[in-house]
């Protein structure tokens, strides 16, 4: 496949790269002017488009004739810039691409997720602090996500647990929502979540879902499956 990483020199763009490559798959990595320097060792093995992933002009370049997209969401400053990027591939991917997203539990898609009264009681704080010193704007990825939600691509979010680095332990387990039991351990090898981003572009059964993902190795998923 041909894949385009939009967000390809921050540490979760960094690992989907590898996949992708270990994969066999042609990468095309977009990223900031100012990062391109981060993938200076993968530079002679990847097409580097530099410029702002919200901008359209720069989406519509890396994403042709691409097959795939992987998205890193990030709710970038107080401009909009994680629905900017969103719309952008969400015009400009071919008709029958596959679009793939990353974001945290905190996005729902149905209403139907159960959080924690810690993620309850911080998020709101966290949001409007956020915005006030205009950092990043959370409110702005859920935006994203509604646009994503509401489209007719053939779509996934992949919704993080928290993040932690080390080897990986295989490709995480999911479940629809957030609050199910299998999810309890929250937590995840980052380039575990590479890893499902990058499976993602080739399981249709993960098309127009929104999977909550967790680390198969951790607790919950492990009693869960001895469970079943």
């Amino acid at each position: 496949m041909r894949v385009c990483i939009i967000g390809a020199s921050g540490k979760l763009g960094r690992y989907m790269i590898e996949h992708a490559l270990e994969r066999g798959h042609e990468v095309v990595g977009v990223c900031r002017p100012k990062s391109t320097d981060k993938l200076a060792d993968v530079a002679d093995r990847i097409t580097i488009v530099p410029g702002r992933t919200d901008d359209p002009a720069v989406i519509a370049k890396a994403v042709a004739g691409c097959d795939g997209v992987l998205v890193v969401l990030v709710p970038f400053g107080v401009k909009g810039y994680s629905s900017g990027t969103a719309q952008a591939v969400l015009d400009h991917a071919e008709p029958d691409a596959r679009v793939v997203f990353s974001c945290g539990w905190h996005i729902t898609r149905d209403g139907q997720d159960r959080y924690s009264w810690r993620l309850r009681l911080t998020l709101p704080i966290v949001t409007v602090l956020a915005r006030f010193f205009r950092f990043v704007d959370i409110d702005d990825q859920v935006e994203a996500c509604r646009r994503i939600f509401a489209s007719d691509r053939r779509w996934t979010v992949v919704r993080g647990s928290d993040l932690e680095e080390g080897p990986s332990e295989g490709l995480p387990v999911w479940s629809q929502h957030v609050g199910d039991p299998v999810l309890e351990s929250n937590r995840t090898r980052r380039t575990d979540f590479a890893l499902f981003m990058v499976e993602a572009l080739t399981d249709d059964t993960l098309v127009g879902e929104a999977p909550a993902i967790v680390s198969r190795m951790s607790e919950s998923a492990l009693a869960h499956s001895g469970a079943r």
